[in-house]
Order: C-alpha cells, then structure tokens, then sequence
C-alpha cells in the first residue's frame, strides 16, 4: 500500500483535511470547483482512504473482497461457494457485497474494499468495460474475475469457453434435424458473455448453411418471469421454434412452465437445453438438459489464483479456461 496521507492530499490541494473528508465521503457542502481540484489531486497522488489505522497498513489483514452482482441468484451461490470454501481452506476472511450489476456501485464497492485493506479481490460482473480494467490495474492488490470477461485480457480470470459452449448446443439441436433454433439471451447491454454466446450460436448455424434468423434472439433479464414472456413472443413467431437454448437456468425454467401452461410438452413440442446447471436444472419436470459450467470449480480455481498471485508466486496461466460438456437429461430427445 502507498503511504499517501488524508493531510498529503489537503497540503497538495491547499485545502483542509475536513474538504478533503467531506471529498471522499460524497459529501455534496463542497463547491464544484473544490471537489474537482481534490479529486485531481487524490488521483495524482493515488491516494485511498483506509478504513483501517494507519498502524496496520504494512501488514496484510487475510482478508480477501469478494464482489458479486446478486447473492440471491443461484448461478452466483453456487460460484461465490467456491470462493468461500477455498478462502476458509487457505484461512482467509472475506468481505461479500452485491454490486446489482450496477457501474457506479460495482466501483464504489471496489475502492471501499480496498479501504477496508483488503489483500485481494475477486470480482464477478455482467459487464467489465475499460473503467473497470483502469481501476483494476492500478488496485495496490491483485484482482481475479470469476464467471466474467474483458476483452483485453489485462486482468487474471477463470471461465469456460462460452461460445464453444453455445456452438455444442446448437450443432446438436441441428443434428437432430431442427432448423428454427430459439436462444432466450440474458441483456445485451451486458455483452461480453453473452456476446460470446451468440457468436457460438451463430457459428453453428452458418456451419450448417442455416439463414440466422433475428426474431429466434430473444432478449429477458435472466429471471423466471422473463422465460415465460419469452416462451409468450416465440408463439407469436411467423416461424416458430422447435429448438429453444436459454442463457441461465431461472430463464429456462420460465420458459418450460410457460410452454406447459400453454399445453405444450417437453420435448416433444420443443426441446430445451438451459446453460448452466445449477440446481434449479435438476428441480423441474422434466429435468433439464444442461451445458455443464463448473460453477463451483470457477469460484475455487479464481481463489486459488488469487492465493497465489497475494503471496507473489508465479502463476503460469492467468487466463484459465474450465472445460465444458453437455448434460443429458429430459428436455431434449436423444
């Protein structure tokens, strides 16, 4: 940690120490023009304030942040589980926040973590944009992504390869003779995995010489009420789907109920295949068929790196690809 003082920054700026607090703390009694000048200068000199004594700055806390867009999302469960059995394992507290998949919150919590001296963090997001890769290589401590991307791979991750991942399902649902292939995506204002699984999908259509139709993309927000409207949009169709991949197990559940409701069977109607086999794929009737992200294993293996990077032992792979594999079960006829 740098030793850049509240009082470096108030001699720098010219201010007193309370402008500078009043700064850092979003507190709004600072005029436009002062509040300007105090960041500019906390920039400069990188300074961070420490919610911990000065006293304890040159030795480590074993405490690691864990930032995750949503606790109660099961896909995100399941991976933070992963983190926290690996800390305990290696005797390391850790410090859990929501970010909602919010910008702004997603880099206020990270520089409170950071102010909490935490030794590391590993960080989960729908959508890593150049802010966040700024932050992350300037952070005084080593960060992993867990379950997410960015596009320059600057910073440390663990996932799957989820265009292959997408690209399997769809050459398979081809390979059973289905032309029209719905895919129930989570936002596309969060591109990057998603992006990835689109370009899979579109892949393997092309492969197959299948015209990529748009109106088969249909967009929900990863939620179960979002795979019923999208099941309700597909009716409405010209051409309706036989063959239908969702983005998340929430969504396919949505879209499997929403099918029933409507006196559809599955898989006799429509196959499905969902993409993350959580253990909501195994709660539904019929069970569903899966891509098989290790879950678990990501959120363990990004810990695990991140072990290693805080004690400065060489890592050879930063960028870690977990292997990924089809799981068959009911929703799609063999």
């Amino acid at each position: 940690m740098n030793n850049i003082t509240i009082y470096d920054v108030a001699r720098e700026a010219n201010v007193s120490m309370a402008t500078v607090s009043r700064v850092v703390n979003g507190n709004p009694n600072v005029k436009p023009v002062t509040r300007k000048k105090v960041q500019e200068v906390i920039e400069r000199l990188g300074y961070r304030p420490n919610a911990v004594a000065r006293g304890l700055a040159s030795k480590k806390t074993t405490t690691v942040g864990v930032i995750i867009p949503d606790i109660s999302n099961i896909f995100f469960a399941e991976l933070a589980r992963g983190i926290e059995d690996i800390a305990t394992m290696y005797k390391y507290n850790i410090i859990l926040s929501n970010s909602d998949q919010n910008k702004d919150k997603e880099l206020h919590l990270f520089n409170t973590m950071l102010g909490k001296q935490v030794d590391g963090i590993v960080f989960m997001g729908g959508h890593i944009t150049p802010d966040h890769v700024d932050e992350f290589e300037r952070s005084p401590v080593p960060v992993v992504l867990a379950g997410s991307i960015e596009e320059s791979e600057k910073i440390p991750s663990v996932n799957i390869d989820y265009e292959q991942a997408a690209y399997d399902c769809v050459k398979e649902f081809i390979g059973r003779g289905h032309k029209d292939i719905a895919f129930v995506i989570g936002p596309l204002y969060e591109p990057d995995i998603t992006v990835k699984k689109l370009n899979g999908y579109k892949r393997a259509l092309e492969d197959a010489n299948i015209p990529f139709n748009e109106e088969l993309i249909i967009e929900g927000d990863y939620t179960y009420d979002s795979g019923i409207e999208a099941f309700e949009k597909m009716l409405e169709l010209s051409e309706k789907p036989t063959a239908i991949l969702v983005g998340a197990d929430e969504m396919a559940l949505g879209v499997v109920h929403g099918a029933e409701d409507k006196g559809y069977s599955i898989p006799e109607d429509f196959e499905v295949i969902t993409s993350d086999n959580t253990r909501l794929s195994l709660m539904v009737r019929p069970q569903l068929t899966t891509i098989v992200q290790p879950l678990y294993d990501i959120g363990a293996v990004a810990m695990r790196l991140l072990t290693k990077l805080m004690n400065k032992e060489k890592v050879s792979e930063q960028k870690v690809v977990l292997p990924h594999r089809i799981e068959h079960r009911q929703s799609t006829r063999e």
